[in-house]
């Protein structure tokens, strides 16, 4: 399956979880609880105050070597969006990819999610956990703070 393909099947429209493709094109869903989304915006919010020039995507969907990955909230720059804004799934990683952890996530998965961004040409990965903490990467280590958005906090109040 194709990742255009979920997108246009109307019956896969609305759906109240996360959907991404795995290596083999099979559908790879993850329910999520509400304060997942209310992190997500904060974020998002937060992201557009401090690094108005560029986008702000949430589920954005990026063609990474093991298939379609969504990361939940990503920062993309107007140079790069130009590049990949009427792909299904972004050809290119946004320069900042977001993940929140829920319940059911593990480190492995991150560490996995947050490799295959980097190849991609993804600059930050941050992750965020169920309590509003954040850590901030790029490719070779963990940061104290953010390089792109050094006035990003390290926890948002949930």
């Amino acid at each position: 399956m194709l990742w255009q393909n979920l997108c246009e099947n109307p019956q896969l429209q609305d759906l109240p979880f996360k959907i991404e493709l795995n290596k083999l094109g099979k559908i790879e869903m993850s329910p999520a609880k509400n304060i997942h989304g209310i992190c997500q915006m904060k974020i998002g919010f937060l992201l557009n105050n401090l690094l108005p020039q560029g986008e702000i995507a949430a589920e954005c969907a990026v063609q990474t070597s093991d298939n379609v990955k969504v990361a939940e909230v990503a920062w993309i720059s107007p140079e790069r969006y130009q590049q990949v804004k009427h792909e299904a799934s972004y050809s290119i990683a946004p320069e900042i990819c977001i993940e929140i952890l829920s319940a059911h996530n593990t480190q492995k998965e991150m560490s996995i999610k947050k490799k295959l961004y980097f190849e991609r040409g993804a600059q930050e990965f941050w992750l965020c956990d169920e309590n509003g903490n954040l850590s901030f990467y790029n490719a070779r280590r963990k940061l104290k703070k953010s390089q792109l958005v050094p006035d990003f906090p390290n926890h948002i109040e949930l």
